[in-house]
C-alpha cells in the first residue's frame, strides 16, 4: 500500500515513518472488448460496509485486470472512497471480501504495501515545507529503499510527471495540479501492480485534468490495474474501459463505457433552423415529417421561433437526421447537444434526471 495512505498532515513537525446489477457474479457480456484474458488483479465480492445506521456499500462486486482502467463513478456520498479504503486495507468490510493479487486486503495489508499505489483526494498528504524531490525520497525511504535508490526513483518520477524544473521548490508553492502530479509520482515509487486514484481531477482546469489522465493512462499501458474514482462523468469516455456506477452504496450499472452511453435514449440536440420565411408553427409539420424515422422534434422551451429540440431514437444517427432536414430544404444554422449522452445516462441511473 502506498505511503500516501499513512500520512494526512500537511506540515508535520516530525514526519512519521453491460449491465444493471444489484447482485450476481461478474462476467463479460457478449461482444464486449475486455481484458478478461488478463488475470483479475483487483476483486471485491459482496462488499458491505456500514457506519452506524448508514450503509456506505451494499453488496458491491468489482473486478479490474492488468492494464485496465476501471472507472468507479458516482455522486458525492456514493461510497467510492470507502471502497478505495477497503482496497488499501485501511477499512475492514462488514461482509464480503476484497483481494489484490489474490491477497486479502484486510488480513495481509503489509504484504501489499509495495504493490498498491494510492492517489488520495485533496492535497493534505504531502509535506509542504520540503521540496517535491525531498517528499519522494522520504516516502521512498518509508518503503524501505536505500537513500541512493530512493533518490534515483525520485529523479526518474519527477521527470515522468513533468516537474523536473520544480523538483527542488518547496511543495507548498506548487499549484493544485502540480501537487496532484507529485501525488501520482509518490504512488508510483514502488512500481505498483495496482493504482487506486480518488478524485484526481477534482478542481483541476481542463489542461491539468488532461495531463493527470495522461499520466494514469501511461501507468495502465505499462500493465498496472487502475481503479479511477470520479464524479466527473465526461472524463471517463475514451479513458476508461469498464465502469461501475455507484449510488448510495449500491451498484446501479456495471459494464463498458459504450454500454453506459447506450442507456441514454433519446439523445437530445438543440437546433437553430430556417426554411425560407416559415417559422414556428408553420415549420413544425415539415420538421416532423423529415425526422419521423429518426426521432421527434418540437419547439425548444425558452428559445425563439427558430429554435427546436431534436430527440433521437435508440439506433438513430444525428448525421442522418440532419441530412433528412437538409433534403426537406430546412437549413440547420446551429446544432449542439442539450446534455451529453453519458451525463444523461448517469443522471438517469442515479435517479437525478430533472
Amino acid at each position: 500500500m502506498s505511503a500516501s495512505s499513512t500520512s494526512s498532515a500537511s506540515t508535520p513537525a516530525r514526519p512519521d515513518p453491460g449491465r444493471l446489477t444489484d447482485a450476481g457474479p461478474l462476467k463479460d457480456g457478449p461482444g464486449i472488448r475486455t481484458k478478461s484474458s488478463e488475470p483479475r488483479v483487483v476483486e471485491a465480492r459482496g462488499i458491505f460496509r456500514r457506519f452506524g445506521a448508514k450503509t456506505a456499500l451494499a453488496g458491491l462486486d468489482l473486478a479490474a485486470s492488468s492494464g485496465e482502467i476501471h472507472a468507479l463513478l458516482g455522486p458525492n456520498g456514493a461510497g467510492k472512497t470507502t471502497l478505495l479504503r477497503i482496497l488499501t486495507g485501511l477499512v475492514r468490510p462488514d461482509e464480503g471480501s476484497a483481494t489484490i493479487l489474490g491477497i486479502d486486503t484486510w488480513e495481509s495489508p503489509r504484504s501489499l504495501r509495495s504493490r498498491v499505489g494510492l492517489v488520495p483526494s485533496g492535497d493534505r498528504s504531502l509535506y509542504l515545507r520540503i521540496s517535491g524531490f525531498e517528499n519522494l525520497v522520504f516516502f521512498g525511504r518509508m518503503h524501505g529503499m536505500r537513500r541512493r535508490e530512493a533518490a534515483r526513483r525520485a529523479r526518474d518520477l519527477i521527470e515522468v510527471v513533468g516537474l523536473a524544473e520544480a523538483a527542488h521548490r518547496r511543495t507548498g508553492f506548487y499549484s493544485h495540479g502540480m501537487q496532484k502530479r507529485l501525488s501520482i509520482a509518490r504512488a508510483l515509487l514502488t512500481e505498483p501492480s495496482v493504482l487506486l486514484v480518488d478524485e484526481a481531477t477534482h478542481d483541476l482546469d481542463p489542461e491539468g485534468a488532461a495531463r493527470v489522465r495522461g499520466l494514469v493512462q501511461g501507468v495502465a499501458e505499462r500493465g498496472a490495474a487502475v481503479v479511477w474514482a470520479t464524479q466527473r462523468v465526461e472524463e471517463i469516455r475514451g479513458f476508461c474501459e469498464q465502469v461501475t456506477l455507484l449510488d448510495e452504496g449500491r451498484v446501479r450499472f456495471q459494464g463498458t463505457v459504450p454500454q453506459l452511453v447506450a442507456r441514454s435514449v433519446p439523445r437530445r440536440y438543440l437546433l437553430r433552423l430556417r426554411n425560407g420565411s416559415a417559422t414556428g408553427r408553420e415549420l413544425g409539420p415539415v420538421l416532423r415529417r423529415a425526422v419521423d424515422r429518426h426521432g421527434t422534434i418540437g419547439p425548444a422551451v425558452g428559445g425563439d421561433e427558430h429554435d427546436f429540440l431534436l430527440a433521437l431514437e435508440d439506433d438513430a444517427v444525428l448525421g442522418e437526421a440532419l441530412a433528412a432536414l437538409h433534403e426537406a430544404r430546412v437549413q440547420v444554422l446551429a446544432c449542439r447537444e442539450e446534455r451529453s449522452d453519458i451525463e444523461t445516462a448517469f443522471l438517469d441511473l442515479t435517479g437525478e434526471r430533472q
